[in-house]
């Protein structure tokens, strides 16, 4: 029987203590051990020795020492680059870490476009107002999420596609939809009969009109006319513009029904689909999150 386990773990990296490559890094890029050390509030002996231990550790040189000058080697060119690269890293994800923490002043939103546009950022204001402490970092994007790696704290999507059970989910309310368009339009450019209409297509949502008229029971309905738009936020304003009738739904037309901008004569029916919140974890855990999270579940308008 064997009793070697030596490939069994992972070989241990071989690598220099950061300081050593903090020091290195400065001085290949100011190719100067003096202006490295000022940099760093070192001697220039700290900075020749923290090279040395390098070039032991390494088993080569990493400068060529010329005339009081220091000029990298290949080796060193090649060290020099990913150390910099490897230390921006570090730098960035240690940012990170302070924005995304509990007590930063920060919160980064990942939103829907058209619910974005539609229905979250004209009440921003009202939030601000509430919790003037916090400053949201607003970012525009819809479908599959990688909360981590996308530097979000919060996304808000509508639930067409898996969520991974790593994510904590918090339904926010059941999406409904239906045709939808100006008063004028339904009444008096097309009778109030939808086979007279132009109806307007999203790209991203191509489906939609095909889903209500399933849900409906109206498969037969055709309309005169069809009009295909790359995005649903403009389907929604061509159907302001009096460009035909689209299909709306709730909460990206509220403020439009409410104000009769727009008019459902159909009526709206249920979608199978919600909205949702998507948190790394539990709201509660996170004093930010926990107040926007309060501030979207209370607020009666997206209901």
């Amino acid at each position: 029987m064997n009793n070697n386990h030596t490939n069994d773990y992972p070989q241990k990296r071989k690598l220099p203590p950061l300081s050593a490559l903090t020091a290195f890094e400065a001085a290949a890029r100011h190719q100067s051990f003096s202006r490295a050390a000022e940099e760093l509030h070192l001697t220039h002996g700290a900075i020749s020795r923290a090279v040395g231990q390098m070039e032991e550790r390494i088993g080569v040189s990493l400068f060529a020492r010329r005339n009081r000058r220091v000029y990298l080697t290949v080796a060193g060119q090649r060290l020099f680059k990913t150390a910099t690269e490897a230390l921006d890293a570090l730098s960035q994800t240690v940012e990170e870490i302070h924005r995304h923490d509990s007590a930063s002043p920060f919160l980064t939103v990942s939103c829907e476009p058209s619910l974005a546009m539609r229905w979250l950022m004209p009440r921003l204001g009202a939030f601000r107002e509430l919790h003037p402490e916090l400053n949201i970092d607003l970012r525009m994007a819809g479908g599959p999420i990688d909360l981590l790696s996308e530097n979000c704290d919060i996304a808000i999507r509508r639930t067409d596609f898996g969520i991974s059970d790593d994510y904590c989910v918090t339904p926010i309310l059941e999406e409904v939809a239906g045709p939808v368009c100006t008063p004028d339009y339904w009444n008096n450019t097309i009778g109030k009969d939808l086979e007279k209409a132009n109806w307007l297509h999203s790209r991203t949502r191509p489906d939609a009109w095909h889903h209500w008229k399933i849900a409906n029971d109206m498969v037969k309905v055709k309309p005169a006319n069809e009009q295909y738009y790359d995005h649903f936020f403009y389907t929604l304003q061509a159907a302001q513009n009096q460009l035909g009738m689209a299909i709306g739904s709730q909460p990206l037309v509220h403020d439009d029904l409410k104000s009769e901008r727009l008019i459902a004569p159909l009526g709206m029916e249920s979608t199978g689909y919600d909205y949702a919140l998507i948190t790394l974890d539990s709201p509660k855990h996170d004093p930010r999150i926990a107040a926007f999270c309060d501030w979207i579940m209370g607020n009666s308008t997206i209901k």
